[in-house]
């Protein structure tokens, strides 16, 4: 025996998971076949009609039994393809002239960033301590004068540390420039 919509409804409103699947399987080409006229598009109807289920079942308790369910799932259909035809007519489409493509910088490439973050690594290992602690520490974002807080040395001390330091990575990172032996801190 078939169930009508309104059994269906109270059904799935008790708790029966298959219920509102049978009611919404019955109007599913109904709101196919209204979201491909509306909207134009394969993938914005099917994202449509998916959006419009989910919304009936999360809202199934506001329908009355006595109303028109195919109604109501018309109803919250169209308000969604309204909303979206908003959005596209908000925000269309147009394709970006070559030279604005020309201007932007090229995509980040992730392997070259992580081969850059370990020679990086390897350059900062290969430092003096105390040189790889005050570079550590700027790069961190803290003032020169709290560097030379935390460690406790003077400003000036915190300031030769890193610029030998930068001197030091700069070598160590350009192949091309000869490598001089670190010089051991005070």
């Amino acid at each position: 025996m078939t169930r009508s919509d309104a059994e269906l409804l109270r059904a799935h409103l008790a708790g029966d998971r298959a219920a509102f699947h049978e009611l919404t399987s019955r109007y599913q080409s109904l709101l196919w076949n209204f979201a491909q006229y509306w909207l134009h598009c394969r993938e914005d109807a099917e994202e449509a009609v998916q959006d419009t289920l989910t919304r009936a079942y999360q809202a199934a308790a506001s329908c009355r039994a006595d109303d028109s369910i195919r109604g109501w799932l018309v109803q919250i259909l169209k308000n969604i393809c309204t909303d979206r035809q908003r959005h596209n007519r908000s925000r269309p489409a147009e394709p970006v002239p070559g030279e604005v493509l020309e201007q932007l910088p090229a995509p980040r490439n992730p392997i070259a960033d992580h081969e850059l973050r370990m020679d990086v690594r390897t350059a900062l290992a290969e430092l003096p301590r105390e040189q790889r602690i005050v570079l550590t520490l700027v790069e961190m974002g803290y003032q020169v004068s709290e560097v030379a807080a935390v460690l406790g040395i003077a400003v000036g001390t915190v300031k030769s540390r890193g610029a030998r330091g930068r001197i030091r990575m700069g070598q160590i990172l350009s192949p091309d420039r000869p490598l001089q032996p670190a010089t051991e801190e005070r």
